[in-house]
């Protein structure tokens, strides 16, 4: 499967953005998807993540309540919709599957990567 992240962009605190990530060359219902950040100078961490046909969902404690994962099967897309954004939500996000259908949270777990969309939110 392929994968293109795009809907990245600078905001203001307290905002909103929805990242999308098209899925190509294959059924992405098919996959563990999530979504990833890596900030500068930091290490990648996972963001949140969704289970082949949706039956389990992850997110981290510092995304709770604010980010939401998504797919449309129809489109054969994902989406992270990331509201009450702060500051420390900026970093490059990326989207990811899994080759197996039960989420996991170690970045190794995913082998197909999107190219990544850069978020940036201002104080």
């Amino acid at each position: 499967v392929q994968l293109q992240a795009s809907g990245g962009g600078l905001v203001q605190a307290g905002g909103s953005l929805r990242l999308s990530c098209a899925a190509s060359g294959s059924t992405l219902d098919n996959y563990a998807v999530g979504w990833f950040r890596q900030p500068p100078g930091k290490a990648r961490e996972q963001v949140a993540c969704l289970s082949s046909g949706d039956r389990s969902i992850y997110y981290a404690d510092f995304v709770k309540g604010r980010f939401s994962i998504s797919r449309d099967n129809a489109k054969n897309m994902m989406y992270l919709q990331m509201t009450n954004l702060k500051p420390e939500d900026s970093a490059v996000y990326f989207c990811a599957a899994r080759g197996l259908r039960t989420i996991a949270t170690p970045f190794t777990e995913y082998g197909w990567w999107g190219q990544g969309t850069q978020v940036t939110v201002s104080s």
